[in-house]
């Protein structure tokens, strides 16, 4: 998921209470989403399904959501900042800003899009799957979504790119089987 947002100059482009989607209760991220959807000149979202990103690995499909995001924008850009790693592509100059969401607003901005539209899709996807509870930690691991993975295996909306996924899937040996694994080439090569 990732989130590309144009904010107007000046004043007009001064959102309340807008911050890094990380630090922003859910409640007030959606109070910031209206206000930025409310506010921008341009906006929008971009999803990259779990198997393109199984596929491409996940930086990449990170750079590749940003890069479709900018070109989804209803205004072209001049110029574009992206959050921590630079984005090439993009057919306009950037710059890449370390902790960008907490000191650029369109990114907190683009953040904040990207996070409440995942958080929403999430719910949605509870309703399809809902042994995994996605509506409660909206894909973040917690021990009831690592015991239902263990139970019931991955979704199809799982990336398979994560080890605890893999492993349930049985792609991985089990943590025991890796623990007694390691314990025994680290006594055969003591």
């Amino acid at each position: 998921m990732a989130g590309a947002c144009i904010l107007p100059a000046g004043k007009a482009g001064i959102v309340p209470g807008l911050a890094d989607s990380k630090l922003l209760t859910e409640k007030a991220r959606e109070r910031v989403y209206a206000r930025v959807v409310r506010r921008a000149v341009a906006w929008s979202v971009v999803v990259i399904d779990s198997e393109e990103c199984d596929r491409l690995g996940m930086h990449v499909a990170n750079v590749e959501a940003l890069r479709r995001a900018v070109a989804l924008l209803d205004e072209r850009p001049s110029y574009v900042l992206t959050d921590g790693f630079p984005v090439d592509g993009l057919e306009v100059p950037g710059l890449a800003v370390w902790k960008g969401d907490r000191v650029a607003a369109c990114i907190a901005a683009a953040s904040v899009l990207a996070k409440v539209t995942r958080d929403r899709m999430m719910v949605e996807l509870d309703a399809t799957y809902p042994v995994y509870d996605f509506k409660t930690h909206k894909g973040y691991i917690t021990d009831v979504h690592s015991l239902a993975l263990d139970e019931h295996g991955p979704s199809p909306v799982h990336r398979m790119r994560f080890v605890n996924v893999r492993r349930a899937a049985g792609l991985e040996p089990p943590l025991d089987v890796q623990n007694e694994q390691h314990d025994a080439s680290s006594y055969e090569k003591e």
